[in-house]
């Protein structure tokens, strides 16, 4: 009896909170993409109602009671318990706790909407400063690229320019973040957020965070002082060091990348490795327009669960990438958050657990989980063992060793100018909450944001602070410390599976493996337990701190063998397969469906996208 009414219960608060999460996700996707109809209001409201659902006590009650009741199964005990840690992640009992939480909604709702309609670009110096629109990614892809100094100096000014404009609004939300979480018994919002996300406190956290600045620091010293050396003191401007450190080898590569191809390559890559969607959904929206949010993301309306009577719940996935496709680099860049993207998707639909709470990505799930699996995958970009089979022209030539060898002798002595620029965000972050309210001010925000950079990064930014959009966002701020641990794990992770199986390119043992250990727990288990339970090791920076100092000709010398095995063997699934991935692929770009893989197949999908970006694209771009 007691058994039959706790079952109804569960019943009746998965289904709640399926409503609550897909309205929501369904306006989140639609005002991010600049949709017909959509409503920043609506996201407004419609978030105000999940998260009143997540923090209504009348929820946590009710939970804690079932959990009272005798004869319950094992799995209704371990459903309950998830319920109960997810709750109490967003109680507020507190009637201010509540209006500061609903007061935060609009405030984030009217940043998010001017952002968008902000007017970011620069100011041609060829065209006699003619101002000339670009999204942030086309201006960091420019500075990456473009053989003139002036104008990566203006693209950089132009992404200056992001900071003054969001500062005062963005301030008023800090202040309010703080008092929320103060409200609830937590030192400051970041402390708030990561003992929600991780189960341990800020302080832990950079307990971790120093000691990996702190064994790196000198890294990145050298490796500033090498590249000042080798390409002179004004490779460290700011506007001069993505091209420093790419421009010379990112055109060279760029042929070998063709955007268009980029949504085949992927799925030929995932399906060789054995991973499935499980009967999901996926929308993809690949290409930058204006007024479209200016950072790639991964959400998933409908969460896969399944349910008590064995019935499965097949994800929905919504994806978005910011390319153009006809700039040099668009294509790998593309095909990078293809497979970080497809990463998370393919993560979140395979979280086979009895409730929809195991498988939402907000708090109670760990940050360095969720990145964790994305971060894994878009490593294989890297690797010559993929490159060899995979990154090949337009003329289907794989892409030759010199050009892999160059790259690496480019950037292997500067890997740690990522690193750095990784954790400039959670100690900007930390910086900026634990400010005192009267210090909030426009200028000081704009200094603080100088400082961590130099004193992190060794000097400024080209990618600066105030731009990093995961900042402002509530379901994204104080979340980047989950990039460095979860880069800390792929670093572990790959170790162990080139130790067990001697290699990860189009081998379906690292997706079973990745299936079985990583994914279907969803957050039913802790990030630090489901690292050691697959590797059997606890997680360290041991590997990643490896692969900083490795010297730079072991390095050729492992990656020109590999490569050689790579271009020898071939792609597992070979370019014109249709690769299966058990999932209903659909391309977008805005309201605009340009192909559905429910029509004729993924591999007709990928086809008729490749004819829509070479006719709306490329051909003006030749013309």
């Amino acid at each position: 009896m007691a058994g039959t009414s706790v079952q109804s219960f569960i019943d009746q608060m998965n289904e709640t909170y399926e409503k609550v999460h897909v309205a929501y996700e369904n306006n989140f996707w639609s005002t991010k993409m600049a949709l017909k109809g959509c409503s920043t209001e609506d996201l407004a409201r419609t978030k105000t109602e999940y998260e009143n659902f997540l923090g209504d006590p009348a929820n946590l009650k009710a939970v804690r009671e079932k959990l009272q009741e005798p004869g319950l199964s094992a799995e209704q005990v371990k459903v309950l318990r998830i319920m109960e840690r997810t709750f109490q992640c967003y109680i507020m009992e507190d009637g201010q706790a509540k209006e500061l939480k609903e007061r935060l909604n609009t405030l984030e709702a009217e940043l998010a909407a001017a952002r968008n309609e902000m007017a970011l670009g620069y100011k041609d110096p060829k065209a006699g400063g003619e101002f000339k629109k670009a999204s942030s990614v086309q201006l960091a892809n420019t500075m990456r690229v473009n053989d003139d100094e002036a104008t990566r100096k203006a693209c950089y000014e132009g992404m200056r320019g992001i900071g003054p404009f969001v500062a005062e609004r963005f301030l008023e939300i800090v202040r309010c973040r703080n008092k929320l979480a103060r409200s609830l018994g937590y030192e400051d919002f970041y402390d708030y957020k990561v003992t929600a996300a991780e189960g341990f406190g800020k302080r832990r956290l950079f307990e971790i965070m120093d000691d990996l600045e702190a064994k790196t620091r000198p890294i990145m010293a050298a490796a500033r002082k090498a590249l000042a050396e080798d390409k002179g003191p004004a490779a460290l401007e700011p506007y001069n060091l993505s091209y420093a450190l790419a421009g010379d080898t990112e055109k060279a590569l760029d042929p070998y990348f063709p955007f268009e191809d980029a949504v085949d390559v992927w799925a030929r890559t995932f399906a060789a490795l054995g991973i499935k969607y499980n009967d999901a959904t996926m929308t993809l929206d690949l290409c930058d327009r204006e007024k479209k949010y200016s950072n790639g993301f991964c959400h998933w309306p409908q969460v896969a669960w399944r349910r008590f009577d064995g019935s499965w719940v097949p994800s929905r996935t919504n994806f978005t990438s910011l390319a153009t496709p006809s700039q040099v680099g668009s294509g790998r860049t593309a095909l990078v958050t293809l497979l970080h993207e497809g990463g998370h998707a393919a993560h979140f639909a395979n979280i086979d657990q009895h409730s929809p709470f195991f498988g939402q990505e907000r708090a109670p799930f760990s940050v360095a989980m969720a990145e964790n699996q994305s971060m894994f995958l878009d490593s294989l970009a890297h690797d010559a063992a993929w490159l060899g089979r995979y990154a090949r022209n337009r003329e289907g030539a794989a892409i030759p060793w010199h050009l892999i060898e160059a790259h690496n002798k480019a950037t292997h002595p500067y890997e740690v100018m990522a690193l750095r620029r990784m954790i400039a965000v959670p100690y900007f972050e930390k910086a900026l909450y634990e400010l005192p309210e009267e210090q909030l001010s426009v200028e000081r925000l704009l200094a603080l944001a100088d400082q961590i950079e130099v004193e992190v990064q060794g000097g400024l930014s080209p990618r600066p602070l105030l731009s990093v959009p995961h900042i402002l966002a509530d379901e994204a701020s104080c979340y980047y410390h989950g990039y460095v641990l979860a880069e800390m794990s792929v670093h572990h992770t790959r170790q162990h599976f080139l130790s067990q199986y001697g290699h990860i390119v189009d081998n379906p043992r690292v997706g079973a493996d990745l299936t079985e250990s990583y994914w279907r727990p969803g957050n039913s288990e802790m990030f630090l337990d489901v690292v050691e339970k697959l590797t059997g090791k606890p997680l360290s920076a041991d590997a990643w701190v490896s692969k900083l100092k490795q010297p730079l000709d072991q390095l050729l010398e492992e990656e020109h063998k590999a490569y050689q095995e790579a271009v020898a063997k071939g792609p597992a699934i070979p370019p014109g397969s249709s690769p299966d991935l058990g999932m209903r692929v659909i391309l977008a770009h805005g309201d605009e469906v340009i192909s559905d893989s429910a029509e004729g197949g993924l591999s007709s999908a990928c086809h008729k996208f490749k004819d829509w970006v070479a006719k709306t694209f490329l051909a003006s771009a030749s013309a």
